[in-house]
């Protein structure tokens, strides 16, 4: 109780805490500060992918820490070149920047874009940018200009302009956009997370590539929750089969350490010139050391782990009595009940089980490489509760 009281105290009244205190973990179990062990389905909002103090992860960040934990970016560091390669090499990117959050890869996302269409135009006549409703792309004041709800448009005005939203599966939506503003990219996430963990459909994704082609827009995949493993690609936009101009990404990339990166493809690759953007810890030495050995662990063997997995939940939770759907790609799965998801979550952390809400559904981001007893257990319990 004495954390609770301080943190109430002293820490700004932004988030409303489920009652529980986390000393430690290990791995896909989290332990509390009475010593209660629970099974971890959220990662910390799918950040520890592998689960937390990985063994690996652990050396590797250390080992940089004590060389040198951070020399700006005025000067050049290895880890932050070498995690550049890596994520260039296995995307076929071009050009990486690195910021802190996933907020600050879209905002890079963003700029870039903008950039890129006055590059060609001259002025800003081309700034318009179409996201999707229901979409979730930061808490900057920008950022929230881009997500498409309603809810989050209030409050904080003036917010920044040029957005425009289209439907999410309505292709002609994004098209009548398209033609009604001058536009410069289409942004949006493959799985819209915060909105409720529902995936975009095949079809309509390749529809809205085609048309940035045809109109040359961008087209800007936000990978914040997505990316890292947790779809059961390295990156969501490679199972449908696309080529984003830009991807942005955070959360899970260095395993519990704060990093987002912006992914610059071929025609944007130059845009962000020396002075038009930067970030004082962004591509930190200690977090692109954690990053390097995330991305060494996310190979074809894990990767095909996280759909296995993904499959079991799946296929377990269809069949369970109170369960109205389930939804979402690979580890990040979304469960429609018919009882409230709060009551459900506050069921299992009872049981000693961590899960997430999205909206109106349970939601899953367990580790992608928690071990299957540990999995079984959980879905268990959680069918328990939702059964009950």
């Amino acid at each position: 109780m004495q954390i609770q009281q301080l943190d109430k105290e002293y820490i700004a009244g932004t988030y409303k805490r489920a009652d529980v205190v986390f000393t430690k973990g290990k791995g896909s179990l989290l332990w509390d500060e009475n010593g209660k062990e629970y099974i971890d389905l959220g990662t910390g909002i799918a950040v520890n992918g592998l689960g937390v103090a990985d063994d690996g992860w652990v050396e590797a960040v250390t080992a940089q820490l004590t060389r040198l934990p951070h020399a700006s970016n005025l000067y050049f560091t290895s880890p932050q070149a070498e995690l550049a390669q890596t994520l260039c090499a296995r995307t076929g990117m071009k050009k990486v920047f690195f910021g802190n959050s996933g907020a600050e890869a879209n905002e890079a996302a963003i700029k870039c874009a903008r950039k890129y269409a006055f590059d060609i135009y001259g002025d800003a006549s081309h700034s318009t940018i179409i996201t999707l409703k229901n979409s979730f792309h930061g808490r900057t004041v920008t950022t929230l200009a881009a997500t498409g709800q309603d809810v989050f448009h209030t409050k904080f005005e003036p917010f920044t302009p040029g957005f425009v939203y289209a439907t999410a599966n309505d292709l002609d939506s994004v098209k009548r956009l398209s033609e009604e503003n001058d536009c410069c990219a289409v942004m949006m996430e493959l799985v819209q997370g915060e909105g409720g963990v529902c995936s975009l459909d095949e079809d309509f994704v390749h529809g809205v590539e085609a048309l940035c082609r045809e109109k040359n827009m961008l087209l800007v995949i936000d990978e914040v929750q997505t990316g890292n493993g947790r779809c059961g690609a390295l990156y969501a936009y490679m199972r449908y089969g696309i080529q984003p101009d830009i991807v942005s990404t955070a959360k899970g990339l260095a395993g519990g350490l704060p990093m987002g990166a912006t992914l610059l493809g071929e025609k944007v690759q130059n845009t962000l010139d020396a002075g038009s953007h930067g970030s004082t810890f962004g591509g930190n030495p200690v977090c692109a050391a954690g990053a390097l050995y995330v991305l060494s662990q996310i190979d074809e063997a894990l990767l095909q782990s996280v759909r296995e997995k993904s499959a079991y939940i799946c296929e377990t939770l269809q069949n369970t009595k109170g369960v109205k759907s389930v939804s979402g790609l690979g580890l990040m799965l979304g469960i429609e009940t018919e009882k409230p998801a709060g009551e459900i979550v506050n069921a299992c952390r009872e049981k000693g089980v961590v899960c997430l809400t999205a909206k109106t559904k349970v939601r899953l981001l367990p580790a992608l490489n928690i071990p299957m007893e540990q999995l079984e257990k959980a879905i268990a319990i959680l069918k328990e509760v939702i059964e009950q």
